[in-house]
């Protein structure tokens, strides 16, 4: 989870971190977020591993962990809103878009992604997809694990 593959592949890490990660912080609080991470990204990598058995080809990042992010964000903020970039040939736009939209549509093309690449016989983006997928169904639950709960007010009679 500390090594990436070049300076692109931290910087998307990096700023997924920096636009969904502080506010998921905020919510289960320094120390709950960093097990937290560490566990999305420690089920991230069983499941690359798991599904991808027979690879040669050595598997690093922390995109799985991100995930488990992501879907924190998503069950946190569902009516959250984000600035993203939208290129349409020369055109650049950056409009506000539902983050909602945009996690399920990021984790739609690995669901995808990751149902094609089964049966592969061999590697062909490099990508980790089903690492991405578990991190995220590990956010998922992990969230309800590590989520504070809310104090019911006391009544005294």
């Amino acid at each position: 989870m500390f090594l990436h593959g070049g300076l692109l592949h931290i910087a998307s890490n990096m700023l997924y971190l920096f636009i969904f990660g502080d506010n998921v912080e905020d919510r289960l609080g320094h120390v709950r977020f960093l097990v937290f991470y560490l566990l999305c990204g420690i089920v991230a990598g069983i499941t690359h591993i798991v599904v991808n058995a027979n690879s040669d080809v050595p598997s690093i990042g922390a995109s799985g962990a991100i995930a488990g992010v992501l879907a924190a964000y998503l069950r946190l903020f569902p009516h959250a809103q984000v600035r993203t970039l939208i290129f349409i040939g020369p055109l650049v736009l950056v409009p506000r878009i539902a983050a909602a939209f945009l996690i399920i549509f990021w984790f739609a093309t690995q669901f995808l992604s990751g149902i094609m690449s089964l049966g592969a016989t061999n590697e062909t983006s490099g990508v980790a997809v089903w690492a991405h997928i578990g991190g995220f169904i590990a956010g998922l639950i992990l969230l309800e694990v590590f989520r504070p709960r809310e104090r019911r007010p006391e009544f005294s009679y």
